[in-house]
């Protein structure tokens, strides 16, 4: 199972969870303007261009999201995939591209990076924000997928926390068009809106596929109406890692670097450093 590290539970106080372990934000990566215009059409498709499709919802939360919000949810998480790419990329590693397909309801990526057959799972969050979480309804006991059960893609390799500023929550929200289905500037004014920003990236860290069964076995969760902070309220139950107990990602390139892989039909790696 590799080293074995200790991860520290949120302080809790009644139906309020703190945070307690946290990393600073330090961009490593600025975007180019090629990049976010191609993630911007890809978050427009999938939304309000109706392309593809995402869930309004979360799993096991009730709160249905807006075309506004999944949009930017969308953008986000898509420009945190390409910046973990490029990060990796720039450090020598053979690794494709980001998939920009757009996909019909009931079809999704089975991951969002690979390399040499290790599955990636990409969580991006806010500049400040200090957790990777996972909503608990979509893994099992062991730390599998379950939307990916029976696709021999159950078992993400490492889960990998990513951060962007600003926040563009934020900033929709002031364009007014988060609650929104409709786009009412149009999609040529909301991407020079968009293209105005500098969208920069830190990755606080990355979690083992044990690290997850870990947690989950442990109980590091917390309940969906819980108070995150004392003032986030939690609109799904969820495990978490905070970020400041989670490994470097420097760690993970040197592994990538030394280690052969996995073979395609095994789920264990060749090398098992980690």
């Amino acid at each position: 199972m590799g080293i074995v590290i200790r991860f520290n539970k949120l302080k809790n106080n009644g139906n309020n969870y703190f945070i307690i372990s946290k990393k600073f934000f330090e961009a490593s990566l600025l975007f180019d303007i090629d990049t976010v215009i191609k993630v911007y059409d890809f978050a427009y498709s999938m939304t309000f261009d109706s392309k593809g499709h995402h869930r309004s919802h979360r799993s096991g939360g009730s709160h249905h999201r807006k075309y506004g919000e999944i949009f930017i949810n969308t953008f986000q998480g898509k420009l945190a995939e390409f910046g973990l790419y490029y990060i990796l990329a720039q450090n020598n590693l053979d690794i494709k591209e980001p998939d920009i397909t757009t996909f019909p309801k009931g079809v999704w990526d089975s991951y969002d990076l690979s390399i040499r057959n290790f599955k990636i799972n990409i969580k991006s969050t806010k500049s400040f924000g200090n957790l990777l979480l996972l909503e608990s309804k979509d893994w099992d006991s062991n730390g599998n997928y379950i939307p990916n059960n029976n696709t021999s893609n159950e078992k993400y390799d490492f889960f990998i926390l990513t951060r962007l500023d600003p926040d563009g929550e934020k900033f929709i929200k002031g364009l007014r068009l988060y609650y929104s289905d409709y786009n009412n500037y149009g999609k040529e004014l909301l991407k020079e809106k968009i293209l105005q920003i500098k969208w920069k990236m830190d990755c606080p860290g990355y979690a083992t596929y044990f690290d997850i069964s870990e947690i989950i076995k442990n109980n590091y969760f917390f309940p969906r109406n819980s108070f995150l902070n004392g003032k986030t309220k939690m609109d799904a139950d969820n495990y978490y890692i905070q970020a400041g107990d989670l490994r470097s990602i420097d760690t993970l390139i040197d592994i990538f670097r030394e280690c052969p892989g996995r073979d395609s039909n095994s789920h264990e790696p060749k090398f098992n450093r980690f």
